[in-house]
């Protein structure tokens, strides 16, 4: 009888364990899967971080211990930083820089668009935060996972979920985020500009060259971006070669998936009662916020700059695509262009700065990096 009281009891020891907070961060795990199903926000990343953190909040889990699936998972992944190198990989066999290589000038729209990092990170210190913490917050305003991940997990691993998440978050949140800037910052007319657009053939040869080059450069001028760039060229490279399609079509579905699957349960995995619901996750879902809004304010001032100094010639909205979010920032700039003038197609320009915003996050990144490790 004792005997299974005590197996009785040990039943609701679980039960026991389960803190309010603890509560509250499985429901926090619940909204996230919620939003990745029901309005398919980032589902492929919102998804399994909402089921991670669900999994890490289960009291007395065998999932978390010190053989846990998921702490191999973090320990593997994360700490070792293989998983958003993987996912680099990915996106550069799914990226075309063929309209960026078209028109190179356009580049410097990825430039303006990095701004919110370095506004954010000003303003974070001037909050309090260490700078190592503040880059890392600042760093959302990359609008790239991956990027984000990166370059948290070196400087401020204790802030890794909430700054994860924000990313994520933001991300998939373009298409509500940046129209009301786009207008309030643009007039009808600038919003209408048609832009002349005549795209120089990019030959194989030149666009092989490119991301060997790019890794090159990059990796001598700012060493601490070579592991991202690199990989992210790898993967462009793996596409612009034609001999090896297999590898570009693993890369581009297999391999990013798998990816984006253990990289996704070992965010959530960080999502932690104790670390999470803390009035320092709240602060840095703002600055987050605050930082994508900056890239894509500044990015517009740019492009109204542009537009005044060619006297009509360039459409403002690209500067908004300048943000690394691809392709989603570009094909939103291209279709606002579209709905002021059904016969306005800058989508090739929108693109072209969008690419340029993915190559100049990494080395914003790197440049963090160098700076403060």
């Amino acid at each position: 009888m004792n005997s299974l009281l005590l197996g009785f009891f040990e039943l609701l020891k679980g039960f026991q364990d389960l803190s309010p907070v603890k509560i509250l961060m499985i429901t926090v795990g619940l909204v996230l899967i919620y939003l990745a199903i029901a309005k398919e926000y980032e589902p492929v990343l919102l998804l399994p971080i909402g089921f991670g953190c669900i999994a890490t909040n289960l009291p007395f889990s065998a999932l978390t211990g010190e053989q846990g699936f998921l702490t191999l998972l973090y320990q593997t992944g994360i700490v070792t930083e293989l998983f958003p190198l993987l996912i680099f990989i990915g996106v550069g066999a799914m990226i075309d820089f063929s309209p960026l290589l078209s028109k190179p000038s356009l580049l410097v729209f990825g430039a303006a668009g990095q701004f919110g990092i370095f506004g954010t990170l000003i303003l974070a210190t001037l909050l309090g935060y260490p700078l190592p913490q503040a880059a890392s917050i600042g760093i959302i305003g990359a609008i790239d996972g991956p990027t984000a991940i990166y370059v948290s997990s070196k400087l401020a691993p204790e802030l890794l979920a909430p700054i994860a998440v924000a990313a994520y978050s933001y991300m998939s949140l373009i298409p509500i985020i940046q129209p009301p800037i786009m207008r309030l910052v643009t007039n009808q007319k600038e919003r209408a500009t048609q832009m002349a657009y005549v795209e120089k053939p990019v030959s194989k040869s030149t666009r092989v060259i490119f991301p060997i080059g790019v890794t090159i450069l990059v990796s001598i001028l700012v060493p601490e971006a070579a592991p991202l760039i690199s990989m992210l060229m790898l993967g462009n490279l793996l596409r612009e070669s034609g001999v090896v399609e297999r590898l570009n079509q693993s890369a581009q579905n297999e391999l990013i998936n798998i990816a984006t699957l253990f990289l996704g349960l070992a965010i959530g995995s960080t999502m932690k009662a104790e670390n999470f619901i803390r009035l320092d996750t709240l602060i840095v879902l703002v600055l987050g916020l605050l930082a994508f809004g900056l890239d894509t304010l500044v990015g517009l001032l740019f492009g109204k700059f542009a537009y005044w100094l060619t006297k009509g010639r360039i459409n403002p909205l690209i500067g908004a695509s300048g943000i690394s979010a691809f392709p989603m920032a570009g094909r939103l700039a291209a279709r606002m262009a579209n709905d002021e003038n059904p016969n306005n197609f800058i989508i090739m320009q929108a693109m072209a700065t969008n690419t340029a915003g993915q190559i100049a996050s990494v080395i914003a990144g790197g440049v963090l990096l160098a700076l403060l490790r």
